[in-house]
């Protein structure tokens, strides 16, 4: 069992940077691969990004590259998301979750635990 806990969401002007957090407790955190999602009202939840167990390769929404970042620090059980020049489209909850394999998915239903999700709100 894990837990999550995302944190660092807010109202922003667009152009401005925001650093998601997410708190991992539970079972050992290194085991899983970690993803960002976020869902806008009335759409569906999408994937945003997703890093691997070490940190290393990592998987991007197109719509996130070259702005956003994803990165972990394993020995603090927590994974961050890094978003500059925010734009008012970026409004969404952004949740983490975190599937027990080694293998990337962009698909929701193979992620095992997830988090409440933090409001991320641009202005224009």
């Amino acid at each position: 069992q894990v837990q999550l806990v995302e944190s660092g969401g807010g109202l922003v002007q667009a152009g401005d940077s925001l650093r998601l957090s997410c708190a991992a407790s539970g079972r050992t955190f290194i085991t899983y691969i970690v993803g960002w999602f976020r869902q806008a009202p009335g759409k569906e939840r999408e994937f945003v990004a997703g890093i691997s167990r070490s940190g290393g390769p990592q998987r991007y929404a197109e719509f996130a590259k070259g702005r956003f970042t994803i990165s972990r620090d394993n020995a603090k059980n927590t994974v961050y998301l890094q978003m500059n020049n925010l734009k008012p489209e970026d409004t969404a909850v952004y949740y983490c979750a975190c599937r027990d394999s080694a293998m990337f998915s962009f698909d929701i239903k193979r992620y095992d635990y997830w988090g409440q999700g933090t409001q991320v709100t641009v202005s224009s």
